[in-house]
């Protein structure tokens, strides 16, 4: 395997966008293929076998790409999907549930660690699993917040009402006297400014997202495939294009986007 291949990365939509931020700064010499499946978001509410055939597509996508290495930027589909991926593909694939864990275990100072993500995340207990396997002790609580990735997705980052809506779900799980919160949706840190301000600082956030991103950097340094190009490059692909999506993203990034391609899976 080459290292100046690219990296691949996929979401349901404009979450991963947090994890290719991430890498751009972490490993600068890495070229990304980013793959938005925009046209079937969001994937929290679908079905488990509906999500694992998502994940499939989106994989054999990138793939075609000619990447060397996959990051399933994406709590629902590492949930239900990451096991049967990595059986079928002979590629390195990464998911968020294991490193978010591993971070948060780390964080801890009294053992309450609360979890947030879709409801698909949250069903499948995926963290509260990779939790319990490091520490049977941790005391968990686990909330769904399906509202928030609709309202990422409107660009409702800071309004009024994803406030309320904050503190709807959260209001609980702030009584619980949890010290660490992990964002289980990689488009949660789009609104983590809310989600602190509602849970209070004391409350340490872990974006999962950052995390798969260092295992990530730790793998290719290992095997020798840490790319050091001067020049590398970004693309783009979504299912749909969605009408702000160009927006929303250049605002989060911080910076232009000049490949943007629509496509349709299985082409």
């Amino acid at each position: 395997m080459k290292k100046d291949l690219p990296v691949g990365v996929f979401d349901s939509g404009l979450g991963g966008l947090t994890v290719v931020k991430t890498m751009k700064k972490m490993l600068k010499g890495e070229s990304i293929i980013y793959l938005g499946d925009t046209a079937r978001l969001p994937y929290g509410t679908k079905s488990s076998e509906s999500i694992v055939r998502f994940s499939f597509d989106n994989t054999k996508f990138l793939l075609k790409k000619k990447v060397k290495a996959i990051i399933v930027a994406c709590n629902t589909s590492s949930a239900t999907s990451l096991k049967k991926l990595k059986e079928k593909f002979d590629i390195p694939i990464f998911g968020v549930i294991e490193p978010g864990s591993k971070q948060a275990a780390d964080s801890t100072k009294n053992g309450k660690i609360g979890v947030i993500g879709t409801t698909a995340t949250i069903r499948s207990k995926s963290y509260q699993k990779a939790l319990k396997s490091i520490d049977g002790k941790f005391r968990i609580f686990a909330k769904a917040c399906p509202l928030f990735v609709p309202l990422i997705e409107e660009g409702w980052t800071d309004e009024k009402t994803t406030y309320d809506v904050a503190e709807i779900y959260l209001s609980q799980m702030r009584k619980e006297d949890i010290d660490t919160l992990i964002l289980g949706c990689t488009h949660y840190p789009l609104i983590k400014h809310v989600i602190q301000k509602t849970m209070g600082d004391k409350v340490k956030l872990i974006d999962s997202g950052e995390s798969v991103a260092l295992w990530l950097k730790n793998y290719l340094k290992k095997f020798n495939l840490l790319a050091n190009n001067p020049n590398p490059f970004y693309h783009y692909y979504l299912t749909d294009y969605p009408q702000r999506f160009k927006k929303i993203a250049e605002r989060f990034l911080g910076e232009k986007i000049d490949f943007i391609e629509k496509i349709k899976l299985g082409d």
